[in-house]
């Protein structure tokens, strides 16, 4: 049974348009197996990885590489190394954050789990953190974590601290859509 290379390209890449980026993998990889020439089929499976962590910068890369495939013949290679670039610049993210997270241990402090099972305890946010915001800091470690904390400070009434917690750490993500998206709790409109 021959595979139809065409057929299978254009369910691969709508599978990667919806977001459907595990499927899409499978099928880019089917088409790696039979056809391992086919740099659609290698850009497939390389950008629907980086959809599994990341959409926006996946659908992004997606549409340049079409809009250049047939200009370029070197296409696939630049957004390899568009990819490689990401990857570097990441891992320097992570490095820094580390890096400030370590100095941020040495000083007195609580880690944001422990933090968030401290307020388990005492039942509420705001009580849990005025009562240790003048004493202690709280480290946080991950993107996640600090959505999650400016969050919670703004729920909690912290309003302008939040806020602050926001600008001063923005930057540190670049143009990372779930940092961005943030500032929209705080839009008068809102």
């Amino acid at each position: 049974m021959s595979i139809n290379q065409t057929r299978l390209l254009a369910r691969a890449e709508a599978l990667f348009l919806k977001g459907e980026y595990k499927n899409a993998l499978q099928t880019y990889g089917i088409l790696l197996k039979e056809f391992p020439k086919l740099d659609e089929a290698r850009m497939g499976i390389y950008l629907s990885d980086l959809g599994l962590e990341n959409d926006d910068e996946a659908q992004a890369l997606f549409d340049y590489y079409h809009s250049i495939k047939d200009k370029q013949e070197d296409a696939a290679q630049i957004i390899n190394e568009i990819i490689e670039s990401l990857d570097a610049s990441k891992n320097t993210l992570q490095e820094l954050i580390s890096s400030h997270v370590a100095s941020q241990l040495e000083l007195d402090g609580i880690s944001y789990n422990d933090f968030k099972e401290l307020i388990k305890t005492r039942g509420d946010f705001k009580k849990t953190f005025e009562d240790i915001m003048f004493s202690t800091k709280v480290i946080i470690t991950t993107k996640e974590e600090l959505i999650d904390f400016i969050i919670e400070l703004k729920k909690g009434g912290f309003e302008e601290m939040a806020l602050k917690y926001l600008d001063d750490t923005a930057s540190l993500f670049a143009n990372d859509q779930d940092i961005l998206e943030l500032y929209k709790l705080f839009d008068k409109e809102a």
